[in-house]
């Protein structure tokens, strides 16, 4: 039987090893090398980990900081858009600033072209960031809060100028404001005039624009007369007319140069900023540009005094727009080329330097320089929102006791001797700024009332009658004020000699208006035969005061007229009067003969009644509740 021992052998254990010898050493030298090899990647991932674990919060940072810039740019986006909706008004009344809706464009572009090579952020040192921070909030809050009171009175008197500006230099405080709590100091001074160009579009405030626009129509008309009369044409200068063989040429706002004045003034600016030139050189082609603009005015009122005088008087409406656009033209391309004269060679090399700097640069820093926290934005966003919202609610809490009136309208009466359409002046539009303006006259023979005992004789009686509307919120309720008999007669030689008071006049069994009664006197008390006229004046709202308002200190229909004081302007704030929808009526029966006051009433009464439609547009308007 044989017996098999379980042990190896030796020889065989010793064959083993000595193959397992070298096998091992081998897998030794291949995981050591492995070894070498996996050594630097466990380190890159030890390293990746970390880069990993420090960008995220990085990442968080950056969207942080995004956020940070859609929200400062909603804000800005708000601002300007409340400035322009305000000074549109003004943008589309006044043909003298319609230049206007043109600026905000402008003023992007300028904005983009600095943004393609603005210079490197600020670099700020802890303390100096400890100190802009305060600083910023301070001059934040301080531009913020002024918002409120600008808001309630643009609402209350938008045509008053001066808010103009302080509402466009504290919008544009804020924007450079935040510009530089982003890019500190150079950026101020890299994005400063695109936001300042703005201020071309804000109307001058009144006690500029008036001697300006005065002392440009003497000149106008002064040079205009002179040039004329060397040329062989005989002219007389009278004031702002010039007086032809045909008549009387006026030199009025149109034919100052004020229009063209202002918008070289702007092109001057703009293609100065567009050629990079020097402070001194935009100096130059800004005054360049303006006298383009003075002289060409010059041969345009030359040109029309001419065309007056060896044509027609009314010959010179015609040419007159037509010379008005060759004058803008003009200036337009010579600004053009005086620009390219005085950039050939000679553009600002700091800007060109600043711009290959940004290029060098590694990379921009963006909401990691910005020194003002975002609960700053959040809360100018929703400051914005309630200053809105609080003016809005500050008039309507005063109107919750307003009825709206009955509105009225009239009907001209076209079958009356000598009827025929006035037109009104563009002074007195731009003046007015109404929305709806008739003006119209006819004559009518001087009959005797029966409620008197002298009667006229049968001369006729020439007959003025004017209406204006205007619709609520574009304008002051203080505006409508401004166009009375005891104005604008006066302005024009009459001398007033009566005031009847208001009465009520029916135009109905249950409607009447109530007109202000005033007699004027034209001529000197030695001239025999005087001109004699009786004025009535009606102002309506298309809401009715409410009772709590009858210790208004403002003036209405029974007061005297508004002088546009300051005083008058915070008191219809602090009334909260703003405009709702006003109309005025004015009638007015001029004669050489005198009419006695209670004729002139009488007649008045019938006028009433026959020109007055209660609720136009209804059926049977004119006696619907008789």
């Amino acid at each position: 039987m044989a017996v098999y021992d379980r042990r190896k052998p030796a020889s065989s254990s010793k064959a083993c090893d000595a193959h397992r010898a070298p096998l091992q050493n081998a897998a030794t030298k291949r995981f050591g090398s492995s070894t070498f090899i996996l050594r630097p990647l466990r380190y890159n991932q030890r390293r990746l980990n970390s880069v990993l674990a420090q960008t995220q919060p990085g990442t968080t940072q950056s969207d942080r900081g995004l956020a940070r810039s859609a929200l400062a740019v909603a804000v800005l986006a708000a601002l300007w858009f409340v400035l322009c909706k305000q000074l549109s008004g003004e943008w589309s009344v006044n043909e003298q600033y319609n230049y206007g809706w043109f600026v905000p464009f402008l003023a992007l572009y300028l904005f983009w072209l600095r943004w393609e090579d603005r210079p490197a952020p600020e670099v700020r040192s802890q303390k100096l960031d400890v100190r802009s921070r305060l600083v910023a909030a301070i001059i934040g809050l301080a531009a913020l809060v002024l918002l409120l009171p600008i808001r309630l009175f643009e609402i209350g008197t938008p045509e008053w100028r001066p808010l103009g500006w302080i509402h466009t230099a504290s919008v544009a405080g804020l924007t450079l404001l935040c510009i530089w709590s982003v890019g500190g100091k150079p950026w101020l001074r890299h994005f400063a005039f695109p936001v300042a160009f703005f201020f071309v579009a804000v109307p001058w405030v009144t006690p500029i624009e008036v001697p300006v626009i005065q002392g440009l129509m003497r000149v106008v008309a002064a040079v205009a007369a002179e040039t004329v009369t060397l040329f062989g044409i005989p002219t007389q200068l009278e004031g702002n007319l010039i007086r032809v063989s045909n008549g009387l040429v006026g030199v009025n706002e149109a034919c100052s140069g004020v229009r063209s004045l202002q918008t070289s003034l702007m092109i001057g600016l703009l293609f100065g900023e567009l050629k990079r030139l020097s402070i001194w050189r935009r100096f130059v082609l800004v005054a360049g540009a303006i006298v383009i603009a003075l002289t060409t005015n010059f041969c345009r009122a030359v040109f029309l005094v001419w065309i007056a005088a060896t044509k027609n008087i009314s010959e010179v409406n015609r040419w007159h727009t037509v010379a008005g656009y060759a004058i803008v033209g003009l200036v337009f391309v010579g600004t053009v080329i005086l620009a390219t004269l005085l950039g050939r060679g000679k553009a600002e090399v700091k800007d060109q330097r600043a711009a290959d700097t940004f290029q060098r640069s590694s990379t921009p820093q963006s909401s990691s320089s910005f020194i003002l926290p975002t609960s700053y934005f959040v809360f100018a966003f929703f400051w914005i929102v309630a200053v809105e919202l609080g003016a809005h609610f500050w008039y309507r809490a005063h109107e919750s006791n307003l009825v709206a009136t009955t509105r009225w309208d009239v009907q001209w009466p076209r079958a009356a001797p000598n009827f025929r359409e006035l037109k009104i002046d563009e002074e007195v539009r731009r003046q007015l700024r109404f929305d709806q303006g008739h003006a119209v006259s006819w004559t009518s023979p001087a009959e005797s009332s029966p409620a008197t005992s002298n009667p006229s004789s049968s001369k006729t009686v020439t007959c003025l009658l004017y209406l204006f509307r205007w619709n609520p919120g574009r304008n002051s309720a203080l505006l409508a004020n401004l166009h009375r008999p005891d104005v604008c007669l006066p302005a024009i030689g009459w001398n007033q000699v009566a005031d009847n008071g208001v009465r009520n006049y029916p135009v109905s069994a249950s409607f009447a208006l109530p007109f202000r009664h005033f007699e004027f006197r034209h001529g000197t008390p030695e001239n025999s035969a005087p001109q004699i006229a009786h004025a009535f004046y009606c102002l309506w709202e298309d809401r009715a005061p409410s009772p709590s308002a009858a210790g208004s200190k403002l003036p209405q229909m029974a007061t005297a007229h508004s002088t546009w004081t300051r005083d008058e302007r915070v008191r219809q704030v602090l009334e909260g009067r703003r405009h709702l929808g006003q109309q005025v009526m004015e009638i007015v029966f001029m004669s050489s003969e005198q009419i006695p006051a209670a004729d002139a009433e009488s007649r008045f009464g019938e006028l009433v009644r026959d020109v007055v439609l209660i609720n136009p547009g209804q059926s049977n308007p004119r006696r619907n509740d008789q």
